[in-house]
């Protein structure tokens, strides 16, 4: 049903109790508002953006007598300026009205001549995306290009192909992707994910940076100050939490001129977005408040949320009260202000276990859902298919048609219905395939291929779109390939057929060895079941060192889901690969993080082997096993010190670009840091278990401290077979903590060639 209609809100009867709420609070928040406009101002006026932007600016000269095209090309050929800049001049787009409803490319041309005609700027890249797939057989991914094996004159079209988008909805990117992807990006690494997004067909995307600022805005409105305000919003890397009622200010304080540089930067993504034709999705305001907002506030209702694995989670502010209605309204002012406005908004009401108390949750999302609407009457609500949510309850007090689930869980269990769980809601199938931006390879690929297809032709259905939901990018460009490409497909897909021709396009030309390898992990990690998992095991490299531990992240696969021998298999083809492939960016990326996989779970086999010899007191075959175990460490950590997208350096260096003193910058290099392996304060990290969710095999992370725990854990163990005495505890907090706050410098660039760092992984990861 539709939202009951309220009547708009009188002058305020409910002022804050502090006076700051009304004249302090109101005039600081006044002159950041001047700043932040200022800036965004200046962006405008300058681009902001560089060369790129001011080829985004210029447009033909117009012919009267002509009818306005549908939209400016100059931003999808500035984006093909910068993906293909030898051949975009062989590209000619041409804009087409939206006929049908549905998104669509046509594609055709002779040899150096391409045209491509599309109904928004992002459908025109996705046109060309087909283009270097299908006929060119080149890839751009996320990450990794082989666009160095295209020829200096583009292939002829054979014949001319249209293609529309089988579903309207093409949504990327997690609530958590700033913070296990990069926080601290600057605007050419979004610029360039945008651009490939748009490439592979994208059409929503998340856009979470600066999103602390019109809560700053906002709330000090409501008797808070800005300094109690900047204690409150966690620092960058941890935002992600916080904006979904989790936790606050760990990591904290942020300054002012963070924050500003943020709003910036999220505006720029906005508007680079806007320019293709893509949503810029923007989060949306549900009664996150800090604590104490009932006393500074005489007529509003709180509700505390508990805690949220060890952290204390913000209240929530009754969205059934009038100064809910007040505060939303001043937080979408805010947010238009600094960013503009969009057509979608992402919100997750009582997320991973908030509590309603006595609210009823219907009235409450009836209210949310009107405050979206009374500022933004256009809007659609989004919010994550997780766990219980969105309950029935919450759906009943919504007019559905605005909403849009984002299925996390598409392809984890059995049995799934999701037109009758959601009640006819337009949902989107979607997969998180990636936890923590754990760096493995893998995931329910042949469910997905074979499920989207059964759910879109039931009668009625009310899949809409499709959803790429890793909570970190980066990590997995096949099955980004993959995922993407279902939204296009009119006939279903065949993953074996997917997979045969995936490696070709990949490394920019057919081999064998390269198809072979395919082939092993299409049956490999690429075919693993919807078993009540949707991401591949971690590495047990970088769990806290155990005897028996199974898993680095609490909530990961305990074991291997695949066949081990197949990603074994697959490295030794992928070594095999021709010579003149092995140059491209992406083969060489790939290359690497095979050989990372396959090191990977070859330690799930040496540990339980080493746990043997300690426990029949063979000291002998301990010390061998475990000094195999450290060269391994070793060996691994050289090898992803050959490729940048592997290493540690590059992602401290941009967290301390954005201080701007020497303690801001240690501040925020903690805040990268900690994001990696304590996650947080000792309380959350051992007793809520978020210690390694976001673990990953990085050089400077692997010899920097995995290296060390597993060398004292291994040594307290020889100690203890030497003496007879019982293993010294070691406390691993302490130990992580530590080097999280440390500041030395780390490498950024690679030093090293992969190919025969491979090849020694090969010889390693052998079996015994």
């Amino acid at each position: 049903m539709r939202p009951h209609p309220r009547r708009r809100p009188g002058p305020p009867t409910d002022a804050p109790v502090a006076a700051v709420g009304r004249t302090g609070g109101r005039a600081r928040a006044a002159r950041a508002a001047v700043v932040v406009l200022a800036v965004l101002t200046v962006l405008a006026t300058s681009g902001g953006l560089g060369p790129a932007a001011a080829s985004d600016r210029k447009a033909a000269p117009r012919d009267s007598t002509r009818a306005a095209p549908p939209f400016d090309t100059a931003p999808a050929l500035a984006a093909l300026g910068r993906l293909l800049p030898a051949h975009a001049a062989q590209f000619s787009l041409t804009p087409v009205p939206k006929d049908t409803g549905a998104d669509s490319y046509s594609v055709s041309g002779t040899a150096g001549s391409i045209a491509v005609r599309g109904t928004s700027p992002a459908a025109l890249l996705t046109g060309v995306g087909w283009y270097l797939a299908e006929v060119a057989g080149v890839d751009i991914g996320l990450p990794g290009d082989s666009t160095a094996a295209l020829p200096a004159v583009l292939p002829a079209v054979p014949s001319p192909v249209t293609r529309a988008a089988v579903v309207p909805h093409r949504y990327a990117l997690n609530d958590t992707d700033a913070g296990y992807s990069g926080a601290y990006r600057d605007f050419a690494a979004h610029q360039r994910e945008i651009d490939v997004l748009a490439l592979h067909g994208v059409n929503e995307v998340f856009v979470q940076t600066g999103a602390e600022y019109p809560y700053y805005r906002a709330l000090q409105e409501f008797g808070y100050s800005p300094a109690e305000l900047r204690d409150w919003i966690p620092a960058p890397a941890h935002q992600s939490w916080w904006l979904l009622q989790n936790m606050s200010g760990f990591g904290g304080p942020v300054s002012e001129q963070l924050m500003l540089a943020r709003v910036a930067l999220g505006r720029q993504i906005a508007d680079r977005l806007r320019s293709l034709g893509m949503t810029p999705v923007l989060p949306g305001y549900f009664g996150t408040v800090p604590a104490g907002f009932a006393a500074r506030n005489r007529t509003a209702r709180t509700v505390p949320q508990g805690d949220w694995v060890g952290f204390t989670r913000p209240d929530w502010l009754d969205p059934t009260g009038p100064v809910f209605t007040r505060l939303a309204a001043s937080y979408y002012r805010a947010q238009r202000e600094a960013f503009g406005d969009s057509t979608m908004y992402k919100m997750d009401l009582l997320h991973e276990g908030g509590t309603a108390g006595p609210v009823d949750v219907s009235a409450a999302a009836n209210a949310v859902q009107h405050a979206l609407l009374t500022a933004h009457p256009e809007a659609t609500w989004a919010i994550l298919g997780w766990q219980d949510n969105p309950s029935g309850a919450l759906l009943a007090g919504v007019d559905t048609s605005r909403m849009l689930i984002l299925d996390g869980l598409s392809d984890r269990y059995e049995g799934l219905d999701r037109d009758a769980d959601w009640r006819g809601t337009p949902y989107a199938f979607g997969s998180i395939a990636n936890f923590g931006g754990h760096t493995t390879i893998g995931a329910n690929a042949g469910v997905w291929a074979e499920r989207i297809r059964q759910w879109l032709a039931r009668p009625g259905s009310a899949l809409r779109g499709i959803a790429y939901l890793p909570e970190g990018t980066g990590t997995d460009p096949a099955a980004f390939d993959l995922l993407t490409r279902l939204a296009w497909q009119g006939a279903p897909t065949d993953l074996a057929g997917w997979s045969a021709g995936y490696p070709a396009r990949r490394f920019g030309g057919a081999d064998p060895h390269a198809a072979a390898a395919w082939d092993a992990l299409r049956r490999g990690p690429y075919g693993m079941p919807s078993d009540s998992w949707s991401e591949t095991q971690d590495s047990l490299f970088t769990a806290r060192p155990s005897l028996t531990v199974t898993s680095a992240a609490s909530w990961s696969p305990p074991a291997i889901r695949y066949d081990p021998a197949l990603v074994r298999r697959a490295l030794d083809e992928l070594l095999a690969v021709a010579p003149a492939l092995r140059s491209t960016d992406a083969y060489r990326f790939d290359l690497v993080n095979l050989a990372r996989q396959a090191l990977a779970d070859h330690g799930r086999d040496l540990l339980p082997r080493i746990g043997d010899a300690y426990r029949d007191g063979d000291l002998s075959l301990f010390r061998r096993l475990t000094a195999q175990w450290r060269d391994d460490l070793g060996l691994l950590d050289r090898l992803l010190g050959s490729d940048r997208r592997f290493m540690l350096g590059p992602w401290v260096a941009d967290a301390r670009a954005q201080g701007a003193t020497p303690a801001e910058r240690d501040r925020l290099e903690y805040d990268a840091r900690s994001i990696l392996t304590t996650w947080g304060s000792r309380g959350p990290s051992d007793g809520g278990g978020l210690h390694d969710y976001a673990a990953r095999e990085w050089s400077g992370l692997v010899s920097g401290l995995y290296a060390e725990r597993w060398a004292l854990f291994f040594a307290s163990l020889d100690t203890a077979l030497s003496t007879g005495r019982a293993p010294a505890p070691i406390d691993w907090f302490a130990l992580d903590d530590g080097w999280a706050r440390r500041t030395d410098p780390l490498p950024t660039a690679p030093a090293v060639d992969p190919v025969e760092l491979a090849r020694a992984v090969a010889t390693a990861a052998r079996p015994a």
